[in-house]
């Protein structure tokens, strides 16, 4: 994490109004309490009206405050609905951040408004998540971002695990189908597009080469060639009807 990064954390963190000790702060930081201690006195240094003291704790000035965030019930409702999906399904990363921008909505509520997020009664239990398939989700999404050639194991729904074939791919996407993630690629075993279920792949590695999209076989190609085949245009018709 970049200081500045981690320096707007910190202020971001005391802003709750309650006291925040280094120990706790550097924690949740994953850096040292001496470096805690570096950061918050330069944050003071640059005007910041952090309180407090070592061994004690630290926190804001209440009056130093961004102005309330405004949002309809409604808004609110599908800001925390979206956060809980997030943490229900996402990555590791992802539900650290869905934490990380709840607590930064709930710091600059309203009083009226800052009650009603523990009142949402719409929630999305993320037990069939494992810790394997969140950080695997994140190496995924790293892939396709950074167009690095995937390789693992693919066992083929019904199949005998035993029987997973190998597979080479260059990962495009990923899409969340009602509860199962799935990786759209170009697979270079097959010299075809595949979509491979998350649950399925064992073995993954992350190869030392990258790719360039070439015509035909990039995602928007791999749209296409799904749009023009009757069940997605029959799935489109049902839609409209």
């Amino acid at each position: 994490m970049r200081r500045a990064d981690r320096l707007f954390r910190i202020v971001q963190m005391l802003r709750s109004g309650r006291l925040k000790t280094a120990r706790a702060l550097a924690e949740r930081l994953q850096v040292s309490e001496r470096t805690i201690y570096r950061d918050v006195r330069d944050l003071q240094l640059a005007g910041q009206p952090i309180e407090g003291e070592a061994g004690v704790g630290y926190t804001l000035r209440r009056e130093f405050d961004l102005p309330p965030l405004m949002f309809t019930p409604e808004e609110l409702t599908a800001l925390v609905l979206g956060a809980r999906l997030v943490k229900a399904w996402g990555g590791a990363e992802n539900v650290a951040a869905a934490n990380s921008a709840l607590a930064r909505i709930e710091a600059v509520l309203p009083p009226e408004l800052a009650t009603r997020l523990d009142a949402i009664a719409l929630y999305a239990p993320g037990f069939m998540m494992t810790t394997a398939q969140r950080k695997l989700l994140d190496a995924l999404h790293k892939a396709c971002l950074s167009r690095t050639v995937l390789a693992f194991r693919y066992t083929r729904l019904g199949e005998d695990e035993s029987r997973g074939e190998q597979r080479t791919v260059r990962p495009l996407a990923l899409t969340f189908w009602s509860g199962v993630w799935t990786l759209a690629a170009w697979c270079e075993t097959r010299n075809d597009f595949r979509t491979f279920r998350i649950d399925r792949i064992a073995e993954f590695i992350a190869m030392e080469r990258t790719f360039t999209p070439k015509r035909g076989e990039r995602l928007e190609d791999l749209m296409k060639k799904l749009r023009a085949q009757p069940r997605w245009q029959e799935a489109t018709r049902s839609r409209l009807e």
